[in-house]
C-alpha cells in the first residue's frame, strides 16, 4: 500500500465518521424535541432517556451509513480535485482504475462494519428501543384480526375467533390434528390464557373429541371417544409474542431470527411474510450498496471545476435524494406484494452499478 493509498483511505475514513456524527447529532436533537413532551407526561428520568438513546443512536448510524459514506466520498473527492491533487495522481502515471483501489479499500471497512452491525448488534439494541417505544411513545396496541387460522406444526391448525392482548386471552379456540388428510383429533374450549408462571395455556371449560383415526394395519377405523372438562393446562408451539404488534418487529431481529421468522410465517400462512423478506435482503444488499455509492461518488467529483466543490457536493446529494427515492418505493412495492423481495432490494444497486458504469465511460474526468 503506498503513502497516497493511506492518504486517501484515511480522509475518507475520518470524514465519514464526522458526517455521521454531525447527522446522528442533528436526528437525535430533532428526536428529543418531538418527543419531549410525550417524555415529560410518563414522567421519565434523564437516565431512563438517555438509555433510549443509546439504542436509538445505533439503529440510526445504521440506517445513514451508506448515503454518509457517499456524501464523505464527494466531500473528499471534490477537495483533492479542487486542489489538483486528482489531476496531479493522474498525470504520475496512476491510472483511475489504481485510484479507485484505496476507496474501495476504505468501503470493505465500512461494509463489513455496516454488515455485522446492521445484522447482529443493532437488533439487539433495538428490541429494548422498541419496547420503550411501546411502552411509554406508542398508543395502546390492540389484536383486531379475527377469526384466526394458522398452522402450528405439521398436520396441526389452530384457530381463535379474537383475542385480547391485555389479558392474553383468546375466545372460541379449537385446535385440529389430522392425519393422511383425515381428522383425527379436535380440541376446543370456550377461553384459552396464558399463564406466565407455568409457560403454559391454560383451556376453560375444555372438550377434546378423538374422531376416527385410521390403524396401519388393515385401515380399521376406531370408535369416536370424547371428554370433557372445566380446566386444563397445555402446552402449544405458539406464544402471545405471535400476538403482539407487528410494527417494525423485525428491527429487533438478526438475520439469524428473521430466516427462522420468515420459515415460521410461510408454514402458518401468515401474512405479511413480504415485509420481513425484504429486511432480510437488505440486511445483505446493504454493504454491495456502499460499494455502488462510493463508485459513483469518486465520479461525479473527481473532476476539477472551476466554481469550486459545491457544485459537486450539491450534485451528490441530488444523487443520493434520487437512490433513497427509489429505494423507497421499491420496498413499498414490495411490502405491498407488488414486487419479488430479492428484486426489491437489489435493483436500486444494479440500477445504479448501471449509471455508475455509464457515467465511468462517458464522463471526463
Amino acid at each position: 500500500m503506498k503513502i497516497i493509498d493511506k492518504y486517501i483511505i484515511k480522509k475518507v475514513l475520518y470524514t465519514f465518521i464526522f458526517v455521521v456524527l454531525i447527522i446522528v447529532a442533528i436526528v437525535a436533537v430533532i428526536d428529543l424535541a418531538e418527543k419531549m413532551d410525550k417524555f415529560a407526561r410518563n414522567n421519565l428520568d434523564t437516565v431512563t432517556i438517555l438509555g433510549y438513546y443509546s439504542d436509538f443512536i445505533p439503529w440510526i448510524i445504521g440506517l445513514v451509513s451508506p448515503i454518509m459514506v457517499f456524501i464523505a466520498v464527494v466531500f473528499v473527492t471534490s477537495q483533492m480535485a479542487a486542489r489538483t491533487e486528482i489531476i496531479a495522481i493522474l498525470s504520475s502515471g496512476v491510472s483511475f482504475k489504481r485510484l479507485l483501489l484505496p476507496y474501495f479499500l476504505a468501503s470493505l471497512i465500512i461494509a463489513v462494519f455496516n454488515f455485522v452491525l446492521n445484522g447482529w448488534v443493532i437488533p439487539q439494541s433495538n428490541r429494548s428501543r422498541l419496547a420503550f417505544e411501546i411502552q411509554y411513545l406508542n398508543k395502546a396496541y390492540y389484536f383486531d384480526q379475527r377469526n384466526v387460522h394458522m398452522q402450528i406444526e405439521p398436520n396441526v391448525y389452530f384457530y381463535i375467533q379474537n383475542y385480547n392482548v391485555n389479558t392474553n386471552t383468546g375466545y372460541q379456540f379449537s385446535l385440529e390434528r389430522f392425519d393422511h388428510n383425515r381428522l383425527v383429533e379436535k380440541l376446543t374450549a370456550d377461553n384459552i390464557t396464558w399463564d406466565s408462571t407455568k409457560g403454559k395455556w391454560t383451556l376453560r371449560f375444555w372438550k377434546k373429541k378423538r374422531v376416527d383415526s385410521i390403524f396401519s394395519v388393515g385401515y380399521r377405523p376406531t370408535p369416536e371417544s370424547s371428554r370433557i372438562g372445566e380446566s386444563m393446562d397445555t402446552t402449544l408451539s405458539i406464544t402471545p409474542t405471535d400476538f403482539e404488534n407487528e410494527d417494525r418487529k423485525f428491527d429487533g431481529m438478526t438475520i439469524n431470527e428473521l430466516t427462522d421468522h420468515i420459515k415460521k410465517m410461510r408454514f402458518r400462512g401468515a401474512s405479511g411474510v413480504e415485509a420481513y423478506e425484504v429486511e432480510r435482503q437488505i440486511r445483505f444488499s446493504s454493504p454491495f450498496t456502499i460499494f455502488v455509492l462510493v463508485f459513483m461518488g469518486v465520479i461525479v467529483s473527481s473532476r476539477k471545476s472551476r466554481g469550486g466543490t459545491g457544485f459537486q457536493i450539491a450534485l451528490g446529494f441530488m444523487l443520493s435524494f434520487i437512490f433513497i427515492l427509489f429505494f423507497m418505493m421499491s420496498r413499498t412495492f414490495a411490502e405491498a406484494g407488488s414486487l419479488s423481495p430479492v428484486l426489491a432490494a437489489w435493483i436500486p444497486n444494479i440500477t445504479f452499478t448501471i449509471i455508475s458504469l455509464v457515467m465511468y465511460k462517458y464522463l471526463n474526468r
